[in-house]
């Protein structure tokens, strides 16, 4: 089959959905899809209502369905979907049955390979069933941590001749390379369903299949590696704490030069109050976009002046975050150098060589790692622990661009309360 682009419409709010499904047909959509978050909050009216409101569309209910196969498929049929997606991870009965009611009904099912382990095998099986349509997913969790669908699609495009649809934060970019790699059936969420232009991305997106070029984005991106230092440079300190689930800041840290972006890996230091010797020394250990990070354990006299920022402007580091006191905060404003600190006062310490460099510090309640990711602006100071770095920057990604998307709804001329309608979401 000609690749078709498939709209996932992974909302909570059928009223989003249907206006974003509208913009994405006049941008030249094919399918429509009620993702399983907009099925699982609105139920099956979400069906029900793509089809009344594009009766010329292919509609997809993502079911996920992994048990009474034919009575949750049927039901999706009977509400207006065209195909209903099963789980590859269901038991063999269940997906025959899916696939026996499809027979029955006159719609078709598509068997979704997310979560199995191996994926070639089941595909083939689905195959043999008697599946109209192989979904190769890598899921959102997944995503987030920089895998991509890809390596499986090329696999199951060699095992099977039923169409394959692929889904798992493809974009502009990557939309090409899915087809190339053998997806008849190209599904796209985030990079549609958050756009402030759903149309203008759905046009992107199908220039780039029937083309097959690369049309470049800047968001829409998951990473891995040192990559996610880009992202962090995109999303705030805000989003990062929504999504490590309304982490803290560093308390009682605040930054010297308002408007500035601080972003790198920390360089810790441990010292005395007003002992400047081992941050100073930091300095020359650090490497380029690096933060140092310094206990000084919330007291004066002062550990950083001028001369300490002077010589990281010149290493290239990327900030300094002092729990204790920094000075010359006027000069600092005036360099433009990312300086976050508990206390500024005019007296200066005196280099003792107390203290430790590249060890594990405590500030105020908050464990911080060398290596640690440490990103600062005008709202405070975020520490990511490097293990879950690369999951943390691709989800504050994932964050800011939801919000992009809800605010140009706003300027359209709705408001944050009818947008969330937080009357049915309050808690009961």
């Amino acid at each position: 089959m000609e690749p078709v682009i498939q709209i996932a419409l992974d909302f909570v709010n059928l009223n989003r959905a249907i206006k974003v499904a509208e913009e994405a047909v006049a941008g030249g959509a094919d399918w429509l899809e009620a993702g399983t978050p907009l099925i699982k909050s609105e139920g099956l009216d979400a069906v029900r209502e793509l089809r009344r409101n594009f009766p010329d569309h292919t509609v997809i209910a993502d079911m996920k369905t992994m048990d009474a196969g034919r009575v949750e498929v049927e039901t999706a049929a009977k509400a207006g979907a065209n195909i209903v997606g099963v789980l590859g991870v269901a038991s063999d009965a269940t997906i025959k049955e899916c696939i026996e009611a499809a027979d029955n009904y006159g719609f078709e099912i598509i068997v979704d390979m997310i979560g199995v382990k191996d994926t070639v095998s089941r595909a083939k099986q689905a195959e043999e069933f008697g599946a109209n349509y192989i979904g190769i997913h890598t899921a959102i969790d997944e995503q987030m941590e920089g895998i991509s669908p890809f390596e499986k699609l090329r696999q199951v495009a060699e095992a099977v001749s039923i169409p394959i649809a692929v889904a798992g934060g493809i974009n502009s970019e990557t939309a090409a390379d899915a087809v190339k790699a053998g997806a008849s059936i190209v599904v796209v969420g985030g990079a549609i369903i958050k756009a402030p232009d759903a149309k203008l991305a759905t046009q992107n997106i199908k220039k780039a299949i029937e083309t097959g070029e690369k049309i470049e984005t800047i968001e829409f991106k998951r990473v891995t590696g040192d990559e996610i230092r880009n992202l962090f440079n995109q999303v705030s300190t805000a989003n990062i704490s929504d999504v490590m689930h309304r982490e803290r800041e560093l308390l009682d840290i605040h930054t010297i030069v308002p408007g500035v972006k601080m972003v790198g890996k920390a360089v810790t230091v441990r010292t005395s109050p007003g002992d400047w010797a081992k941050p100073v020394q930091a300095i020359d250990q650090a490497k380029e976009g690096d933060v140092i990070v310094v206990d000084a354990h919330g007291l004066g006299p002062a550990v950083w002046g001028e001369e300490a920022t002077r010589s990281c402007i010149q290493r290239k580091l990327a900030g300094i975050v002092i729990n204790g006191a920094i000075r010359d905060s006027r000069e600092i404003r005036e360099l433009g150098f990312p300086a976050f600190a508990k206390l500024t006062v005019p007296a200066a310490g005196e280099p003792r060589g107390w203290g430790q460099i590249g060890v594990n510090i405590e500030l105020n309640g908050k464990e911080i790692h060398p290596g640690d990711w440490i990103v600062g602006d005008d709202d405070g100071v975020m520490v990511i622990p490097k293990e879950i770095a690369v999951e943390v920057a691709n989800r504050a990604m994932h964050w800011k661009e939801k919000e992009t998307r809800e605010m140009k709804e706003i300027e359209r001329g709705n408001t944050l309360g009818k947008l969330s309608e937080l009357l049915r979401w309050e808690k009961r």
